[in-house]
């Protein structure tokens, strides 16, 4: 099974920035990463008038869209699928998945922090790190104090928690 890491905080915490500094780091570490990205809305890829709109507005229940760079595949579902879900169908040849959102789920997460948004989201016990998106505060040490705390700057720092906890042999 690939090793699959929650990022997750509250709105405009800075997950995205936060997945978009670890990537890089990842790839230049040797690894494969896959993302999955939770929208609790409905969300839509195809545009009105397109033919994969076109397709699914004439009753398929699974789109696929391929060019010679990627490939997309809209399945419509009964349920939300789970991460286990998703990642066992999609992401077989990651070495690592990051998610942003997911909350919920039984995975390790990275909680974004922002000071004035109020309390953490996840507790101790669901945490891999605490990024804070601002100087360390001097109430870091009080929040969950087990918890290693990056800054949002420190990569390095975060990649390799990621490598000892989730990525048994790192490949550097």
């Amino acid at each position: 099974m690939v090793p699959i890491i929650s990022v997750v905080g509250k709105s405009h915490s800075g997950k995205t920035t936060l997945i978009e500094k670890l990537i890089p780091e990842l790839k230049r570490r040797g690894y494969k990463i896959a993302t999955i990205k939770h929208d609790v809305h409905d969300f839509d890829i195809d545009h009105p008038g397109k033919d994969s709109w076109r397709h699914a507005r004439a009753g398929a229940d699974t789109v696929v869209i391929s060019s010679p760079h990627k490939v997309a595949v809209i399945k419509k579902v009964d349920r939300e699928l789970s991460l286990d879900d998703i990642s066992g169908k999609f992401a077989g040849d990651a070495d690592l998945i990051i998610t942003e959102g997911y909350k919920r789920e039984d995975k390790p997460k990275i909680e974004v922090y922002r000071s004035h948004q109020g309390e953490l989201l996840c507790s101790s016990q669901e945490l891999l790190a605490v990024v804070e998106t601002e100087p360390l505060s001097p109430r870091s040490p009080e929040l969950y104090k087990e918890v290693p705390h990056f800054d949002m700057n420190d990569v390095k720092g975060l990649t390799d928690l990621i490598e000892r906890e989730l990525l048994a042999s790192p490949l550097r």
